[in-house]
């Protein structure tokens, strides 16, 4: 479990990221602005920052530069942005950043910039050559969605079913929909039940039903959230 400071002026953005990372087992702070992050940073050493580079009071590459210059760039650094260029991008790893990912974010790309940031376990010194070679942008396009159906007896699977591994999990709850309703409302039963079957396999995780299912995040919360799905009662503890 490590300790994530997510910089970033925009609360969607940090309640995404945030809910993310929790659900990794991280404890995830947060900063809306560059002056909250640096007074974060006169109390605490995050394992890692995730620092957009566009905010209203100090961009991100400026408060890099400050933190490298105060010797305060002890941890990885990873800048984000959707509106960058590839100048931005090797700007920020000259001075210390390990990794650049463009908005919007795509899970996987989080993910794996996130776990290795953390086994990098230190920023990179500033390097200071015009010949240094930079990292280069990592480009987030969509997870494919291409997620296999359940099985007809997974169909009527809810969120009372067993963890995954027990019989109720593997194959769900034995349920049936009717033929005789409009294809609207049996495409939302079928939905919801495919789900809550995950939601239930996955003890609750959303970033694992995310993975399983082939949708994005913030596509799936939205999905959920329209079928009138109970998040609730599936939810991990963990």
């Amino acid at each position: 479990m490590a300790t994530i400071l997510v910089v970033d002026d925009e609360m969607g953005i940090r309640e995404l990221l945030s809910e993310i990372l929790s659900d990794e087992g991280h404890v995830v702070e947060t900063a809306e602005n560059a002056q909250h992050a640096r007074d974060y940073r006169l109390r605490m050493a995050p394992d890692l920052v995730l620092l957009d580079i566009w905010m209203p009071d100090t961009d991100g590459v400026t408060l890099l530069k400050e933190w490298a210059a105060q010797g305060k760039l002890t941890m990885p650094v990873i800048m984000m942005s959707g509106h960058a260029t590839i100048d931005t991008a090797v700007e920020a790893t000259k001075i210390g950043a390990l990794n650049f990912l463009e908005k919007p974010i795509a899970l996987q790309k989080l993910l794996k910039a996130v776990e290795q940031g953390l086994a990098h376990g230190t920023a990179a010194p500033p390097i200071l050559s015009a010949t240094a070679k930079p990292l280069v942008p990592a480009g987030l396009s969509s997870v494919p969605a291409a997620a296999a159906l359940p099985s007809a007896s997974a169909m009527g699977a809810t969120g009372d079913a067993g963890a995954a591994g027990t019989p109720q999990a593997q194959t769900g709850q034995t349920a049936s929909i009717s033929f005789d309703i409009p294809l609207r409302d049996a495409r939302d039963a079928f939905e919801r039940a495919y789900f809550e079957y995950h939601l239930a396999r996955e003890n609750g995780s959303m970033t694992r039903v995310a993975e399983k299912t082939g949708l994005e995040r913030t596509h799936l919360y939205r999905k959920l959230k329209q079928l009138g799905v109970d998040l609730g009662k599936n939810k991990s503890e963990a």
